[in-house]
């Protein structure tokens, strides 16, 4: 299964498409299964124009001030026999992630995907797998541009975490980082 990861669009609400962003990020959206869109969606024309590509998931973000049926405060699917929690505000990220799934989630999740920060992040601490995806869009909270997606390829025993830089935008600079993770389920579960 491939999960496409996205969040912090923050797009105008009279934008309707990303088209204006280049193909960059409908390229990378029509080859996944599922999106997941961890908020600040800001318009949802972003969740209609993604759910051409792939069926969406979204979290609600401070910024999202309409109402859809996709997304939620907190999102749980199962997938692949693995657990995925998201929300969009893991603030402090840095902190211990057993603490966010206890106070974010208050349930066991093997993956947690959250924004919010703008910048592209992937952790593991023995049992849990954390991604930010950045921004597709505003990463590092630069102006509109380029950024980052995430990448989840998931099989019952093993976890791809991929954050992937979209390309450049003609004069100005992508600031995101390309990040991978691999992992063998016994890997993440040897702690537990």
């Amino acid at each position: 299964m491939r999960i496409g990861l996205i969040s912090d669009t923050h797009l105008p609400r009279a934008v309707r498409t990303l088209d204006e962003l280049g193909p960059q990020v409908e390229a990378f959206f029509s080859t996944v299964d599922l999106i997941l869109h961890a908020g600040d969606i800001v318009t949802e024309g972003v969740l209609d124009w993604l759910e051409r590509l792939a069926p969406v998931i979204a979290a609600t973000g401070n910024n999202d001030q309409f109402c859809d049926p996709r997304m939620q405060p907190r999102q749980f699917l199962e997938v692949e026999g693995w657990r995925i929690g998201m929300a969009h505000d893991l603030e402090p990220e840095l902190r211990p992630l057993a603490e966010i799934e206890r106070w974010v989630f208050g349930r066991e999740v093997d993956i947690i995907i959250g924004g919010h920060t703008h910048r592209e992040h992937i952790r593991h601490d023995g049992r849990h797998l954390l991604v930010n995806s950045g921004s597709a869009v505003l990463p590092r909270h630069y102006e509109t541009r380029l950024g980052t997606v995430g990448l989840l390829e998931l099989r019952p025993d093993f976890v791809h975490a991929e954050v992937l830089r979209l390309g450049e935008t003609p004069g100005k600079r992508n600031p995101g980082e390309a990040r991978l993770l691999e992992l063998e389920r016994s890997a993440l579960l040897e702690a537990s």
